[in-house]
């Protein structure tokens, strides 16, 4: 999958395309049904698949303040995309300059002179241009002037439930993995490199892979049962902390891991987490004694998940 990064890297090879606009957070199974839709006529018409997303989201740059939790930062977002088989990913940086661009201005700039669109198809909600003035119907109005056509895609449902990236946040806010789990397609995955932490874990005999999240906030809090790739022996299991560790006075927001039966210097790596079962929300604790009994009732507990797990397999 080639990622380009702005207009200014737009190439006359990228022109002739089928693609579609979105923020794509999660890359659930709406959007998943997008991009098959994209893959059809990406066949059909024997041209490259395209997605156009943004960085920082639309809502992040307006109101940085008052933000949804992020289901997937960058990275997460293209390794998703590269596993549903997208050829290429146009990433536009939102800024003033495109906050304030006119509807028919982006459609010129970079859907016909950028990209030569063959194809579009977006959300049936989808948005765009300066003060949102862009809709579907003015979207249409202007593949019939430059020549492509431009298909929405109707709200993706599972069990009667609009499949959306705030219907998996509240899932996840909630501690229904499995809920988003079937939003997603998949368990919801944190990615990130083990950073050196303050070994406090380690002194208490449950050392920890600390990974920072990289986001304003987490969609995530509390004590899981998790599953670990991208390291020899994947996947391997494991208790895990997401929260800012307010027994030891902690206050940035962290992942940790805690892998069982596992001993090997891990530092630098890059692992995928995959979080399958809350067991409690964050807690404080009145002395480190007490949240040391506390870890090991939690690492009995995420046990307990997984052998009831593989008793049902």
């Amino acid at each position: 999958m080639e990622l380009i990064r702005g207009l200014v890297n737009l190439r006359p090879s990228h022109r002739g395309c089928v693609a579609t606009i979105g923020n794509f957070d999660g890359v659930h199974l709406g959007h998943q049904a997008v991009i098959g839709q994209l893959a059809l006529q990406s066949d059909a018409l024997s041209v490259p698949s395209t997605v156009v997303t943004f960085e920082p989201q639309p809502r992040e740059y307006f109101s940085p303040n008052d933000t949804p939790a992020r289901l997937s930062r960058l990275r997460e977002k293209l390794q998703a995309l590269r596993r549903y088989a997208v050829d290429r990913v146009l990433l536009l940086r939102f800024d003033q300059r495109l906050a304030t661009q006119p509807a028919d201005a982006f459609v010129e700039q970079v859907l016909v002179q950028g990209l030569g669109l063959r194809y579009l198809v977006v959300g049936d909600d989808f948005r765009f241009g300066r003060g949102r003035e862009g809709s579907f119907a003015s979207l249409r109005a202007a593949g019939e002037r430059h020549g492509f056509p431009v298909v929405n895609m109707s709200s993706f449902q599972v069990d009667g439930v609009r499949v959306s990236s705030t219907a998996v946040r509240e899932a996840l806010a909630a501690g229904d993995m499995q809920g988003a789990e079937l939003l997603l397609g998949r368990p919801y995955r944190i990615c990130g490199r083990v950073a050196h932490g303050d070994r406090r874990g380690r002194e208490i005999g449950w050392p920890t892979a600390n990974l920072h999240l990289h986001r304003r906030r987490s969609p995530v809090a509390g004590v899981f049962a998790v599953e670990v790739f991208g390291i020899e022996g994947e996947p391997l299991r494991g208790v895990a902390n997401v929260g800012t560790r307010p027994t030891v006075g902690g206050t940035r927001t962290l992942l940790e891991v805690h892998l069982f039966g596992f001993s090997r210097n891990i530092y630098g790596e890059h692992l995928n987490v995959d979080f399958l079962h809350r067991i409690r929300a964050e807690k404080r604790f009145d002395s480190l004694e007490a949240l040391k009994t506390q870890i090991a009732a939690d690492g009995a507990a995420a046990q307990e998940f997984f052998d009831q797990l593989d008793r049902h397999d």
